[in-house]
């Protein structure tokens, strides 16, 4: 596969030209501008990207084309979006109609919250090809089918009765893709298609939609906040800053001379360095011996247990004082829920060691104590806050569960814990919706922070946060980690923050181990060809 495969010799028509458009929310004196006289041109055939940070207003212009964001809500005070030398801001419903998943497709950053989780895959499909195509019954089972193949699906005709909680994420994302090609558009809008996707699918995506574009002839925009994926699989680039665009170009004239201070920002943004040694003397805080998590299949009238998902199987593994250890490997290959296991959250076999106590064999009561030295920071921090607590309340939670400190002493350690995160203590009686995703991963680091624990197990904390916010809270672990002699079991499928953070790195397959080494021989001369295979997806 080359780079940039959908160029051709003769320059391309433009599809669909955006000049001068403005997007507000609400009226009079509350209303905001999300984007500012924004104007660009996507070209038959060819891939933009529109990049930026969250905010910067790239999934509102691109919902603009569409005519998908909540009107009267939002409105567009000037601009125009000609697509076939009609103006879509001044098109009837009728025309939109016609135009939405026919000549405009859309694919959604999460699949799981765009697909109804109440109709099958086959359903789901069908009902596209049905509104613009007029196909039923055999016609309609057989482009289905069709279009399963083309995105990949293996076996397609035993996921035709499936329903969305019973596919990977890499297959809903595929089936989404499915649903949007379904009538063969002219334009493609991909919003954030692989953000919450591991490495090795979301290269097999994005080939995916290379190979169905210069197949089909499509147009794609795409909406990132991946520069990686940008430099690879895109033309042409408009970089987007708090709703305006402050650069556009060819993508190796902007990746190789940026000219806007933000571009050269974003594009500098990539955790870097490597963590500070551990002392040789260091003590080993966790061990574990032959750890296995497996999951009952049942089956009949009296639920026989037939066999085990072995999503943990014989994994032994030390961390010492101070000390990071990389858990990588793609969805399902067991990453967090080994995590889960330490953490004694769900049941296991196997010798768990902290501080030489054998705790697996602890009940719950007894456990309780120890969960203030063992802590977690989950991936998504707006679902792992409670909406109806203030930031300080969150973070006084554990204090309150642990019974520690007076109440006028509680309140001097939460100003610490936020100052020490990054965030003013001021903040503490705002809820978690007023911030953005990086502000509310810096609040549930301060929750874990604030009882001084000797372990946090970190669990994919910066899969979602854009990558300028991604080396602020790399670099934030990294001090907290220098200042406090934390240790660290870090899981994530992001490998260039796995590389600056780990001193050792754990790689999984299956709910197996198969390779663990520390960090610099693993991404120098890696020796199995799983781990290979996820070094080849994530920095070629």
């Amino acid at each position: 596969m080359t780079e940039h495969s959908n160029t051709s010799q003769t320059p391309a028509k433009n599809l669909v030209k955006v000049n001068n458009l403005s997007v507000q929310f609400g009226q009079g004196s509350s209303a905001i501008t999300a984007v500012k006289s924004v104007s660009f041109e996507i070209k038959k055939g060819e891939t933009m990207a529109l990049v930026g940070e969250s905010g910067s207003g790239k999934s509102v212009t691109a919902l603009s084309i569409l005519r998908l964001l909540p009107y009267p809500k939002a409105s567009h005070p000037n601009g125009s979006i000609h697509y076939q030398g009609k103006d879509i801001l001044k098109a009837d419903e009728r025309s939109l109609r016609n135009i939405r998943g026919d000549q405009i497709s859309i694919i959604f950053q999460e699949p799981m919250t765009s697909l109804n989780p109440l109709h099958t895959v086959e359903k789901q499909i069908a009902e596209s090809l049905w509104l613009h195509k007029l196909l039923k019954g055999d016609a309609a089972r057989q482009r289905t089918l069709e279009l399963l193949t083309l995105v990949g699906i293996r076996e397609p005709e035993s996921r035709l009765a499936s329903y969305p909680h019973q596919l990977s994420g890499g297959q809903r994302q595929r089936v989404m893709i499915a649903m949007a090609l379904a009538n063969e558009p002219e334009l493609l809008i991909a919003d954030e298609p692989t953000t919450a996707l591991d490495v090795t699918v979301q290269k097999q995506i994005l080939e995916l939609l290379q190979q169905i574009q210069k197949k089909l002839g499509m147009a794609i925009l795409l909406i990132t906040h991946d520069l990686n994926i940008v430099k690879r699989y895109a033309k042409n680039v408009c970089v987007m800053h708090q709703g305006e665009i402050v650069e556009r170009g060819e993508t190796g004239q902007i990746f190789n001379h940026p000219q806007a201070s933000y571009t050269q920002q974003l594009i500098s943004a990539e955790p870097t360095g490597k963590p500070k040694p551990v002392e040789n003397n260091s003590e080993c805080i966790l061990e574990t011996e032959d750890l296995k998590v497996w999951f009952p299949i049942k089956r009949g009238f009296l639920g026989r247990t037939v066999d085990h998902v072995k999503a943990v199987n014989g994994i032994s593994l030390t961390l010492k004082r101070g000390e990071t250890l990389g858990v990588v490997g793609e969805s399902g290959s067991g990453k967090t829920t080994l995590g889960l296991a330490i953490l004694r959250l769900i049941r296991s076999e196997g010798a768990i060691h902290f501080h030489n106590t054998r705790i697996d064999t602890l009940n719950q009561s007894s456990i309780k104590p120890l969960r203030r030295q063992l802590q977690v920071v989950f991936q998504d921090p707006f679902g792992s806050l409670s909406p109806r607590m203030s930031v300080e309340e969150c973070i006084a939670e554990g204090l309150t569960v642990h019974n520690i400190g007076k109440e006028s002493e509680r309140e001097s350690l939460i100003t610490r814990a936020l100052i020490e995160v990054g965030l003013d203590p001021n903040v503490r009686h705002r809820y978690p919706h007023e911030f953005s995703g990086g502000q509310r991963q810096r609040i549930s680091i301060a929750r874990a922070l604030i009882l001084k624990p000797d372990i946090i197990i970190l669990d994919e904390p910066t899969s979602a946060l854009d990558r300028t916010v991604q080396v602020q809270i790399v670099e934030l672990l990294k001090e907290l980690q220098l200042k406090y002699s934390l240790s660290y079991i870090f899981i994530s499928h992001d490998l260039s923050v796995v590389k600056a953070l780990s001193h050792k790195v754990l790689v999984m397959k299956q709910g197996e181990v198969v390779e663990q080494s520390t960090a610099d021989t693993l991404f120098s001369s890696p020796s199995h060809a799983y781990t290979q295979d996820l070094l080849k997806a994530a920095f070629e």
